[in-house]
C-alpha cells in the first residue's frame, strides 16, 4: 500500500515544558476543576473535547440532550470546545497549549502532533486503546497503525488515526452542459480544451449572457487538482504531495509532470478556459460561482455535494453533476489522489493521562457499531426529523448546539449508507455514480502517512510556499515556464535536498 502526507505544523508560540509540568494527578485532586477530570451535575465524569471547524451553531451544555444521551450510555459527560468565530484553528490550540488550558482530547490541527510528539507532550496510547477503546483499536486496520507508529522517534501509537477507505475528492463536470451541446465526456486533455471551449462560447446555462466560467480554482491555485492529476502530479487541495517517480518517492512540485501540468494550465488561462479569477478566489467566493450556474468543470468531495446541488438547482432544475474520468494527457499516467490512512484524528496530551481512560470511552461509544446511526443522525427533534418515515438531517442554525461526532473511519459500506440515509433518493444515484468512477481513477500516493517532522527547520518547504509563488506568477504571465526550472534549483537549496532525504529514509522504513 501507499502513503500520505499530514497536515503542516505550525510553529508554537508556547513552552513545551508548560505540558511537561508533573501536574497529571493535580486534575485529579480537584474534581471538578477547569481540567475537566470532575463530576457534572449528572454524577457523570466530565471530558473536555477541542474539535475546530464545527461549523454553525452554538456550543452545548450539560443540561443538553445529545450531551446526557451519551452521558447515560458511557459514564461520561462531554464538554465541546471549539474555534471561535474569527480565530484560525491552530492558533487557537496553540493559544490553549501555551496558556496550559488543555482539554482532555484533542484533534491536531496544523501539524501540532508532531510538536507535542517530539516534546514528549503526547501520551503513548498502545497499552490504553485496547482496555478502553476497544472499538476503535479493532475497526481500524493494522496498517494505518503501522503508519502512526512510523511517525514516531519511538515507534509508539500517539494518536487516533483518520482512515478513508474510499476517494474522497474527484473531478467533477455539467453533465447537463455536456447534453445541452451534444457533447461527450471528454477522453483526452485535447477534447478537454475542446468542451471547455464549448461551455465558454456556447452559452450552456442559458442566461443570454458569455458569464461561463469552464472551469474554476481558489487563490494558491489551490482546488483545482484535476488539472494537474491529468498529468499523473500527485495534488491534495492544491498542495503538491510525495509520490513515486522515476522510481523513487519524490516531491511532486518539483517534477517534469508539474512542470507539464503548469504549461498546461497556463494555456487554460490565456484562452480564458480558467477562471481568470482564480488565483484571487477566496472559498466563499468560488463556491458561489460554483452554486449559481456558473462553473461547467471543477474539484470537489462527492460526499459534500448535496447543499451545492440543491442550490444549483435554483437556478438550473435540470442541473445534474457527473465525476469526470480524467482525461489522459499524453505520455502521462492520470490518476486521483487518494490519502486513505495515517493523518492524526484525535490525541491526548500526556499531563492528561489521569482523564485518558474516559476521553478514550467516549471516542469508543462513536466507533462501536452500535452506535454508527446515533453518529450519522443523532436525537430527532434535535439533530433530526422525520418525513415521510425518512431521517432527515435538520440544517444548522447559528441558535442551535451543536452535537460532537469523533467517528472517522469510512468505508464503501459506509459511504453507501450515508448516501441512502442523508440524500433525498433523486440524488442518490447521481452521488453513487461519482463515487464509482472517482474509484476507478484513484491511487494512494506513496507519501500517505508521511509525518510531518520531516519538515523541521524548513517551514518553506512545509508550507508549499515556494510552490505556489512560482505556480501563480508563471499562470498568470508574470514570469515564463522557464522559470520552473529555477524555482526547482531554489527549492532543493533551501532545503529541498535534506527533506527529500528524510521522506525517502521514511519510504524505506514504512515499505519494510
Amino acid at each position: 500500500m501507499r502513503r500520505q502526507l499530514t497536515r503542516k505544523i505550525v510553529p508554537l508560540v508556547l513552552s513545551i515544558a508548560m505540558l511537561l509540568v508533573a501536574g497529571c494527578g493535580s486534575d485529579a485532586a480537584n474534581p471538578g476543576n477547569d481540567g475537566g477530570n470532575g463530576e457534572g451535575n449528572s454524577g457523570a465524569i466530565k471530558v473536555k473535547v477541542f474539535k475546530s471547524h464545527m461549523g454553525v451553531g452554538s456550543l452545548p451544555t450539560a443540561d443538553n440532550p445529545h450531551v446526557k444521551y451519551i452521558a447515560e450510555r458511557t459514564g461520561v459527560q462531554y464538554e465541546l470546545i471549539t474555534t471561535p468565530p474569527g480565530s484560525e484553528p491552530s492558533e487557537y490550540l496553540n493559544l490553549m497549549i501555551a496558556s496550559d488550558e488543555l482539554p482532555d482530547i484533542l484533534r491536531p490541527i496544523g501539524g501540532v502532533e508532531q510538536t507535542l510528539i517530539q516534546q514528549g507532550g503526547a501520551l503513548p496510547l498502545d497499552e490504553l486503546l485496547p482496555e478502553y477503546a476497544p472499538h476503535v483499536w479493532g475497526n481500524i486496520p493494522q496498517e494505518a497503525w503501522d503508519i502512526v507508529r512510523s511517525a514516531s522517534p519511538d515507534g509508539k501509537i500517539y494518536y487516533v488515526p483518520k482512515v478513508f477507505l474510499v476517494p474522497e475528492r474527484a473531478p467533477l463536470i455539467r453533465k447537463d452542459w455536456l447534453d445541452k451541446l451534444g457533447l461527450d465526456m471528454p477522453k483526452t486533455t485535447d477534447e478537454y480544451v475542446e468542451v471547455l471551449k464549448a461551455f465558454r462560447d456556447k452559452d450552456p446555462n442559458g442566461n443570454g449572457k458569455a458569464d461561463e466560467l469552464p472551469t474554476s480554482g481558489r487563490e494558491f491555485g489551490r482546488w483545482m487538482d484535476h488539472l494537474f492529476a491529468m498529468y499523473g502530479v500527485a495534488m491534495w487541495e492544491g498542495y503538491p504531495e510525495w509520490d513515486e517517480y522515476d522510481g523513487k518517492i519524490q516531491y511532486a512540485g518539483t517534477t517534469n509532470n508539474m512542470r507539464e501540468a503548469i504549461k498546461f494550465i497556463r494555456m487554460l488561462y490565456v484562452e480564458k478556459l480558467l477562471d481568470n479569477e482564480t488565483f484571487l478566489n477566496k472559498g466563499e467566493v468560488w463556491q458561489a460561482k460554483i452554486n449559481n450556474n456558473l462553473v461547467g468543470s471543477w474539484y470537489h468531495l462527492p460526499a459534500n455535494v448535496r447543499d451545492r446541488y440543491n442550490a444549483m438547482l435554483t437556478q438550473a432544475p435540470d442541473a445534474y453533476i457527473a465525476a469526470m474520468p480524467l482525461p489522459k494527457a499524453e505520455g502521462f499516467e492520470a490518476f486521483v489522489t487518494q490519502k486513505s490512512m495515517g493523518e492524526p484524528e484525535w490525541m491526548i496530551p500526556a499531563t492528561k493521562q489521569d482523564n485518558a481512560p474516559n476521553a478514550l470511552k467516549l471516542l469508543d461509544f462513536f466507533y462501536n457499531p452500535e452506535n454508527d446511526e446515533f453518529g450519522r443522525f443523532g436525537l430527532e427533534g434535535e439533530q433530526h426529523e422525520v418525513k415521510d418515515g425518512r431521517k432527515v438531517i435538520l440544517p444548522p442554525a447559528d441558535n442551535k448546539p451543536l452535537a460532537l461526532g469523533m467517528k472517522n473511519l469510512t468505508t464503501a459500506e459506509d459511504m453507501n449508507k450515508r448516501i441512502e440515509e442523508t440524500y433525498p433518493e433523486d440524488q442518490q444515484q447521481m452521488v453513487k455514480d461519482m463515487f464509482e468512477v472517482s474509484t476507478a481513477d484513484a491511487r494512494q500516493i506513496a507519501g500517505d502517512g508521511l509525518p510531518a517532522s520531516v519538515y523541521e527547520g524548513f517551514p518553506d518547504i512545509q508550507s508549499h510556499k515556494l510552490f505556489q509563488e512560482v505556480l501563480t506568477k508563471i499562470v498568470i504571465g508574470e514570469l515564463p515556464i522557464e522559470a520552473y526550472d529555477e524555482y526547482v534549483k531554489k527549492w532543493n537549496a533551501s532545503g529541498g535536498e535534506v527533506v527529500t532525504q528524510r521522506v525517502q529514509e521514511w519510504y524505506e522504513k514504512v515499505r519494510k
